[in-house]
């Protein structure tokens, strides 16, 4: 007999009495699959009664046998599934996050397992204790506004795929409450990470933001919390801190104003924060989350971002402007290690009040803390963490934001770890972790999958071998807290996206066989006939993701922020009336005297690309990643097209056509940028005519091929059916493409055959410009 056989044969699920709201959703969950007329109870029911079966989290029910508890993986989070001769079972898990993720279990990995093979039960062990997404793009981040986006399917689908635990501190409006400043980009930063003023209030700042403004916010964050609850999901924050406050604030208490911490670049006033080394200022924060916690008193933990985006802590050495604050914390001529001690003592004591003034409703809140802009502090942070004081990185021998691995295809690029490219821990990593260990510290592992961060706007590219590379490297390293960057792409948006099936499959069975579990799905979405193409198909896609080279800023975020897909690549992009450019530069995370407004290889006073490397980067595409990518696109349009292939797999090869065409012109985009600043570095850096006229005719072979991918990514908008990238259903930001998307690549295609043949010009003195 099989496990879906005797699940056939369950009359009662029975849930402890008290039941959990994930041990409902779970028994409810798995009633369809047994016998008709079955249902959930939560009294008692005599032992002699057959064709039970328990769902349960151990700690929550006085039914499950103490031993299973104390055979369990020390230290681990685990599953136990057992079925009785007389056609009852139970499934017991340690911890309620795991409780729907191994239910969900019983509709794919386990219905064919035999019932005799689980009689004296077995564990199944998770692959970490914490799996969590870290800057949920599409749930409280810049894509909240995705159009198709459900945001319970999506908490559901992170809980079926064995995530822990749920960022929940999201806005309920588009943009966020702050006062804008002419010719200025600042306010949209405070749209994402949203800091803890933006929910609550204390008798310090109450009035400074709307009641209504708070309340609507608080009121999404509490609705999050509650569908993270229903699935088992632990709630927790992501916040800039400390964030600036309205000036309006200052001039009610101007002893109170602390370090200023914008990019003098990007705004047009300055933006300070509030001293945290001022007592009423501390007391203002651990007010705001004691609140916080009388709301929700199950979030779990908060995630602290800083030095960036409108928040930082006084006197470290990486705000914008530099070492600064009030008055309560230097004294002068202090020496550099001096301040840095400081510094890094008052961050420490920051999280400290909030973790103390948190763990009186919840005594196992954890603060964590983005580590890498404090290089200078680093030292000093690490000796004086203490239990549930963590740290969040993508390597734990960070030193700044000088990260120490290397793309493992072209050793000349370095400052990979985090990224897809990062696929593989060095053995410091270990003994580094132990170290943190022996002094009760926690490490939370930063990784991604691709969701965000990476290829950005897309959606849904497959690479599932390099997932679960950086997943088995993670474990083996040690690592028990692990945190996706970017978060999870849900069903709804990526239907056949095999990288999110791979990391299921890996944090639930940890011991699985990669090749077994996408060939598994090859064969669930596209039938066993056409699996195998299936799987060449995706193949073929890692292996060019592997070999795909990365261009600073533009291979992420930037690629949006610069409006790269959309503004006219030329010579000179000047050369363009500013009044038709603006349909892009508005939209750009940019001001009036940006340098990329004139030069692709730099963004303010940033050195992105330069002629070399641009070159350099040009050739490694041509020669390894559009060769494999332009081979998986014509497999994926031969099967899609083919009427003998079966109606179901047509429809996943046309899925993968879609996003892959997508990907093309994505990369193709790329690859045009770093051709932009070798071709017109280059032909600004002779006086040659014949070196001039080369670099001429490299610039005219970019702008054929852009001009003409932009047609193939017009086309493919205008046809396809995928959401093959993310759109915003309200309207477009700096942050995500709106449904006017085609309107802009038209614009481009226009204006690149208008302006093509101007003469390559960058103007020195945008900067300059007032």
């Amino acid at each position: 007999m099989t496990v879906k056989e005797l699940l056939q044969t369950i009359e009662f699920i029975r849930v402890p009495q008290s039941a959990l709201p994930v041990e409902e959703t779970s028994a409810n969950e798995l009633l369809p699959m047994c016998k008709p007329g079955a249902h959930v109870v939560q009294e008692a029911i005599p032992e002699a009664t057959k064709n039970v079966f328990k769902l349960a989290v151990a700690k929550n029910a006085s039914f499950v046998d103490a031993k299973i508890a104390a055979g369990a993986p020390e230290g681990k989070q685990w599953a136990f599934l057992r079925f009785d001769s007389d056609h009852s079972g139970e499934l017991v898990v340690s911890h309620p996050a795991l409780l729907f993720a191994y239910t969900s279990q019983f509709f794919d990995r386990w219905q064919d397992m035999p019932v005799a093979d689980l009689k004296e039960g077995r564990y199944f062990e998770a692959a970490f204790r914490w799996h969590r997404p870290l800057y949920d793009y599409l749930l409280t981040q810049v894509w909240r506004t995705a159009r198709h986006f459900d945001p319970e399917e999506h908490i559901r689908e992170l809980a079926r795929a064995g995530y822990t635990h749920l960022e929940v501190n999201g806005l309920a409006a588009i943009v966020p409450f702050e006062t804008t400043v002419p010719g200025e980009f600042y306010a949209p930063f405070y749209a994402y990470c949203a800091a803890l003023d933006q929910f609550v209030d204390s008798d310090l700042n109450r009035g400074i933001y709307p009641i209504d403004y708070l309340t609507a916010n608080l009121n999404l964050l509490k609705k999050y919390a509650g569908l993270g609850r229903k699935y088992g999901l632990e709630p927790g924050l992501l916040c800039f801190e400390p964030r600036t406050v309205p000036e309006k604030l200052f001039e009610k208490y101007p002893t109170l104003r602390g370090a200023r911490v914008d990019h003098p670049f990007r705004s047009r006033k300055p933006r300070y924060t509030l001293s945290i080394a001022h007592p009423k200022v501390q007391k203002h924060y651990q007010d705001m989350i004691r609140k916080l916690l009388a709301e929700v008193p199950d979030l779990t933990y908060m995630s602290i971002w800083s030095n960036d985006s409108g928040a930082g802590f006084e006197y470290t050495s990486s705000l914008y402007v530099g070492r600064n604050g009030g008055p309560y914390l230097i004294r002068e001529w202090r020496t550099h290690e001096q301040i840095a001690e400081v510094a890094g003592k008052n961050i420490v004591h920051f999280m400290q009040l909030l973790q103390e003034a948190a763990a009186e409703t919840n005594p196992e809140f954890r603060v964590t803390l983005r580590l890498e802009p404090f290089k200078v502090e680093h030292d000093v942070i690490m000796e004086h963490l203490r239990k549930k004081l963590d740290v969040e990185v993508p390597s734990l021998l960070v030193r700044g934001y000088d990260l120490p691995y290397h793309h493992e295809k072209y050793r000349d690029i370095a400052g990979v770890a985090g990224s897809i490219h990062h696929l593989h821990l060095d053995r410091q990593e270990k003994k580094v972790l132990r170290r943190y260990e022996k002094k009760g510290q926690t490490a939370h592992m930063i990784y991604s999958q691709g969701n965000g961060f990476n290829m950005e706007p897309l959606l849904g590219i497959a690479f599932p071998w390099l997932v679960w590379e950086k997943l088995q490297s993670m474990r083996e390293s040690g690592i028990t807290h692990a945190a996706n960057l970017g978060g999870f792409t849900p069903s709804r948006l990526a239907p056949y996206h095999v990288n999110q099936e791979a990391s299921r499959a890996f944090m639930l069975d940890p011991d699985a066989d990669i090749d077994a579990v996408v060939r598994a799905a090859a064969q669930k979405w596209a039938g066993e006939a056409a699996a195998k193409d299936l799987l060449d198909l995706w193949k073929k896609v890692n292996d060019a993701i592997h070999w795909m080279p990365p261009l600073p800023l533009y291979s992420n975020f930037g690629f949006v922020w610069l409006r790269t897909w959309v503004r006219p690549i030329i010579p000179d992009l000047q050369a363009v009336p500013e009044a038709e450019r603006h349909y892009y530069e508005d939209f750009m995370v940019s001001t009036d005297n940006n340098t990329n407004l004139v030069d692709l290889g730099r963004d303010v006073l940033f050195d992105l690309i330069t002629q070399e490397y641009g070159d350099k980067y040009v050739r490694r595409v041509d020669k390894h990643v559009l060769p494999m990518l332009q081979e998986a696109v014509e497999l994926a349009e031969k099967q899609a097209q083919d009427q003998q292939v079966a109606a179901n797999a047509r429809a996943v090869f046309r899925d993968q056509y879609d996003r892959l065409r997508a990907l093309l012109c994505w990369v193709t985009t790329q690859r045009s940028t770093a051709a932009w600043v070798a071709g017109v570095y280059g032909y600004l850096g002779t006086d040659d005519p014949d070196h001039r006229e080369k670099w001429r005719a490299y610039l005219d072979e970019m702008m054929d091929r852009e001009i003409q991918s932009t047609r193939d990514l017009l086309r493919l908008w205008q046809n396809s059916e995928m959401d093959f990238m993310v759109v915003s259903e309200a309207g477009e930001t700096s942050y995500i493409y709106g449904e006017n998307f085609g309107e802009l690549l038209q614009r481009k295609i226009d204006l690149m055959e208008k302006y093509r043949h101007v003469e390559p010009r960058i103007d020195p003195d945008i900067m300059w410009k007032v």
